[in-house]
């Protein structure tokens, strides 16, 4: 079994770990969190095989684009959870 071989299994093995952490995870920013791990991994792994255009397109894609607007919809979550809050502390004080 050769280096490369060895750390294609790793690679791979994380991806499997990163998965079911994301499956198990209850924090939504930590799954996102994850979520761009496994992105990042993913985009290594491709470089390994040979494929430059396509981890590009992960890192891009994968990592970048899609956990910006993860963060900007937990954070919009936030926001309208917080918002709820106040009103029904509002209307308990009436």
């Amino acid at each position: 079994m050769t280096e490369l071989e060895i750390f294609r299994l790793i690679l791979l093995t994380f991806l499997v770990v990163c998965a079911a952490a994301s499956a198990v995870s209850r924090s939504m920013l930590v799954t996102v969190i994850i979520f761009m791990t496994y992105g990042l991994v993913m985009s290594i792994l491709w470089v390994v095989l040979r494929a430059p255009d396509l981890a590009v397109t992960e890192a891009a894609v994968g990592v970048c684009i899609t956990s910006s607007l993860f963060f900007v919809t937990l954070r919009r979550l936030n926001l309208i959870r917080k918002r709820g809050e106040e009103d029904a502390d509002s209307e308990e004080g009436k």
